[in-house]
């Protein structure tokens, strides 16, 4: 276990934050400090993707919906495109664009909605479209809204987060040392599991690296109260990281 008093942290000492909190009911999850190359790198391959705000100049247009999409194979530089551009970011993913022309009226309009509002009428998964996720970011507050069919990616996702955060901070700096990376340890996410219920209630997970004695990756886990909405998190970062941690959990290599 570390003892904390031995020194006190503040924000530059840790390599990543990530604020997490699940809506369980309305299958969604607000995150900050989360980039959309994070979010795809993490939650793996994407289907075809819609766009339902943003314009794309490299993308290609659905006739019947009358709104732009990226194919899977473009997405790698879609991500480079909307990481540069700093917008907002609206899109829901679908599985070929035949579906897409299967479409209602009323679930066109639902679409434009989302667009729109950053928020569904109703249950924004559609048999059409089998679509996994809708993402929802806003670039001025610093926040993403992401719908998943399947709650479980989000433990996925936040595993995988954290160990790309790992492996780049382990990654060889020479030919020679490439072996070196078989040691690196790694969260599962039979570990985050055991943050299932904390993440329903908003909070924030911060990682850091201890060299001595010996090599560890600690991820320690604060709730964030009611009175912070996420962007505030940013602004008050090295207040919140005095309090002591909720959980901890250290992984050695």
């Amino acid at each position: 276990m570390i003892d904390l008093a031995k020194k006190m942290r503040d924000a530059d000492d840790f390599l990543h934050h990530l604020y997490v909190h699940m809506n369980e009911l309305n299958q969604f999850v607000i995150f900050s400090g989360l980039t959309f190359r994070e979010f795809v790198s993490a939650v793996g391959p994407l289907q075809n993707i819609l766009l339902l705000k943003n314009e794309y100049e490299d993308g290609s247009f659905n006739m019947h919906t009358r709104l732009e999409f990226v194919e899977d194979k473009g997405i790698a530089k879609f991500v480079k495109k909307a990481m540069d551009s700093k917008k907002d970011l609206c899109w829901i993913d679908f599985s070929d664009e035949l579906k897409l022309n299967l479409l209602t009226p009323q679930e066109q309009a639902e679409l434009l909605y989302i667009g729109h509002k950053k928020e569904p009428l109703r249950s924004p998964f559609y048999h059409q479209l089998q679509n996994k996720y809708v993402y929802l970011s806003s670039e001025e507050e610093k926040v993403s809204k992401i719908y998943f069919r399947d709650l479980k990616d989000v433990l996925k996702l936040i595993t995988q987060v954290f160990n790309g955060v790992i492996q780049e901070k382990e990654r060889p700096t020479t030919f020679w040392r490439r072996k070196v990376s078989n040691l690196v340890p790694f969260f599962t996410e039979e570990m985050i599991r055991n943050f299932h219920e904390d993440v329903k209630d908003g909070v924030l997970f911060s990682i850091y690296k201890i060299e001595k004695p010996k090599i560890a990756y600690v991820m320690e886990l604060r709730n964030i109260s009611d009175d912070y909405f996420p962007d505030e998190i940013w602004d008050d970062l090295n207040s919140i990281l005095k309090q002591k941690p909720d959980k901890i959990l250290e992984i050695h290599k």
